[in-house]
């Protein structure tokens, strides 16, 4: 689980009450930003401070989603409509291509990010989430508990997910691939080779009878 998902979840679905920063028979001009206090915006910052790594992770999978689907695709191509002795250094090439492209773009998002969060994510977080909330999110993220959690999120998530494809990979496959041929057949392109089935064993001779 991402710690970035902690804040976000808290910040669009919890229903937070917050303290008044003008009279009730005064409220400020349509408009006008609510009022944040210097102790407020020390919290807030902290706690942007404390998702960092989640930020930094974030950056790293919207890099590299683009890349992975674009490597299967290649890949389904390189097995279907390349010549089985060019396979190997167009595959190694497309990979390269691959990794330098997600080795630029990484640094790039994860400074956007960090940058955009407090206008964003810190904006949210000063209007919704009081003083007192704010502590309260500070605690939890610095408990041992927390950390114990995040700690092991990547284990236990990866578990799941070995899991699920196990599981799920011989029902969906075939309707992937069925889907596959579907499209390709609207585009008027030839149905991709399937692989090949299994070669049979060589049956085995009779044994012979035992020589007496």
């Amino acid at each position: 689980m991402k710690r970035l998902c902690i804040v976000l979840a808290l910040v669009c679905g919890a229903t937070l009450n917050h303290a008044q920063t003008a009279p009730a028979q005064n409220p400020p001009a349509q408009g006008t930003p609510p009022q944040s206090s210097p102790a407020k915006k020390e919290l807030v910052a902290k706690v942007l401070q404390l998702q960092q790594p989640g930020i930094d992770n974030m950056a790293t999978q919207i890099a590299q989603a683009p890349v992975l689907q674009m490597l299967q695709d290649a890949r389904r191509v390189l097995q279907t409509q390349v010549p089985a002795d060019q396979r190997d250094a167009i595959g190694k090439s497309i990979e390269a291509d691959a990794r330098k492209f997600v080795d630029e773009a990484v640094p790039l998002i994860r400074e956007r990010a960090t940058k955009l969060a407090p206008l964003t994510v810190g904006a949210v977080m000063e209007e919704k989430f009081s003083e007192d909330e704010l502590k309260q999110l500070v605690a939890w993220l610095e408990s041992p508990v927390n950390k114990k959690y995040q700690q092991f999120g990547p284990e236990m998530q990866s578990t799941l997910v070995k899991r699920l494809m196990a599981e799920t990979a011989p029902i969906l496959d075939p309707k992937l691939q069925a889907l596959e041929q579907k499209v390709r057949a609207s585009f008027g392109m030839p149905a991709a080779a399937s692989a090949p089935p299994a070669a049979k064993p060589a049956a085995r001779p009779p044994a012979k009878p035992a020589s007496k």
